[in-house]
């Protein structure tokens, strides 16, 4: 008996699980791998871009050459996806899969805050990041303003890690002294679910280098001709540049489907990933997967790739009875650049009760050449 397995998002949860799929299962079984995009790019060098250390071409892939390890790459925008059924429908045609993985991740959402989108620069995507590149290559002084739009956003401590390695750039072009740097967080603390101590710790590599930190201040409009932010406490802030992340909610094509609960994202088995269906999983920035302190896991990439090697690998058992049954522990590590060469490391067990026990390590150039050589690793041998 084949068996068809169908992954929705090539991320780099969906790319982990596709691949993963192909190199165990037989032959005769098929793994077809879906994304709107032609490219995959590797969303931790989004910083390093941003600071002129990358150029685009240089953190992207193109996703034909999924093709050379044995994955059939279809692209084009998911137009319905019906999970009872494991059915999907792509550029007119109708799939039908034993497993539907998705990894469709989130949605960014300016719009979503008024005028937020034309006012400044978006962190998170490939375009955005980009442009922020050359507007702070032309920035000379004034007011610089990093902010969060909502409170929960994927990759926690890339906001902070843009401020900091913002901050370093402007000191190596002779330009700090004429520059201030404001933060300003949607979240009451940095990192909000690896606790008090890692967050105190954030903070003060933030305030270390000068950069005002202002937390719990939520958005309500900003206004571009007057380079002025709203703050929903009645305050308000000037700005020069303004770099921004965005609201995030679940793809259009999964809210449609029904997949959601009432946190606007998609709950599964906190050990297995499945959904409500059978034979349909979700992994990474996608989903909800509620933790003992009271909030949600943190979408990260960490996260989506051991959740993606577990759902593989249980696929994989039962279709084929190799392997062993898997569990996602909820452990990961996260790098966190501040400039310099240098990097520190959180990283821990988001699972632990009845808090995620987390060890901040202090920066230092070993840990950003992890990161370096994580990336090198990512765009070599995964493509």
């Amino acid at each position: 008996m084949t068996h068809t397995a169908i992954v929705l998002g090539c991320g780099l949860g969906g790319l982990v699980a596709a691949q993963r799929l192909r190199r165990r299962l037989p032959d005769g079984d098929r793994v077809i791998a879906i994304d709107r995009s032609a490219e995959h790019f590797f969303p931790p060098s989004l910083l390093w871009l941003l600071i002129g250390a990358r150029a685009p071409a240089d953190i992207s892939r193109p996703l034909s050459r999924l093709a050379g390890r044995g994955v059939d790459f279809r692209m084009g925008e998911v137009a319905r996806l019906v999970p009872g059924e494991r059915e999907v429908e792509v550029a007119g045609e109708l799939l039908r899969a034993d497993a539907l993985v998705l990894a469709l991740g989130a949605e960014y959402a300016p719009e979503l805050v008024p005028g937020l989108a034309a006012a400044g620069h978006n962190l998170y995507t490939l375009d955005g990041a980009t442009a922020a590149r050359d507007a702070l290559a032309q920035f000379t002084g004034g007011r610089l303003a990093v902010l969060t739009a909502a409170p929960a956003y994927k990759c926690p401590a890339a906001p902070y890690e843009a401020a900091l390695l913002v901050e370093d750039a402007l000191r190596r072009r002779g330009l700090r002294e004429r520059c201030e740097i404001d933060f300003y967080a949607a979240e009451p603390q940095p990192m909000v679910v690896a606790g008090p101590a890692v967050g105190a710790a954030v903070r003060g590599m933030i305030e270390g280098r000068g950069i005002r930190y202002h937390p719990a201040q939520q958005v309500k409009a900003v206004h571009s001709t007057r380079r002025h932010i709203e703050f929903a406490n009645g305050l308000g802030a000037e700005y020069d540049l303004l770099l921004f992340v965005p609201p995030h909610r679940a793809p259009a094509v999964v809210r449609e489907a029904g997949l959601c609960n009432d946190s606007g994202w998609v709950p599964v088995d906190r050990y297995t990933l499945e959904t409500r269906f059978p034979g349909v999983f979700a992994l990474g920035d996608v989903t909800t997967i509620p933790l003992a302190m009271g909030r949600p896991l943190p979408k990260a990439g960490v996260f989506a790739h051991h959740q993606a090697e577990v759902v593989a690998d249980n696929l994989v058992h039962a279709w084929t009875g190799h392997g062993t049954p898997r569990r996602f522990a909820g452990e990961g590590s996260c790098f966190i650049e501040t400039g310099g060469g240098r990097a520190g490391l959180g990283k821990g067990n988001f699972y632990a009760e009845p808090l995620p026990q987390i060890d901040l390590r202090q920066p230092s150039r070993w840990w950003h050449l992890g990161k370096v050589l994580y990336e090198l690793y990512w765009l070599g041998w995964r493509f």
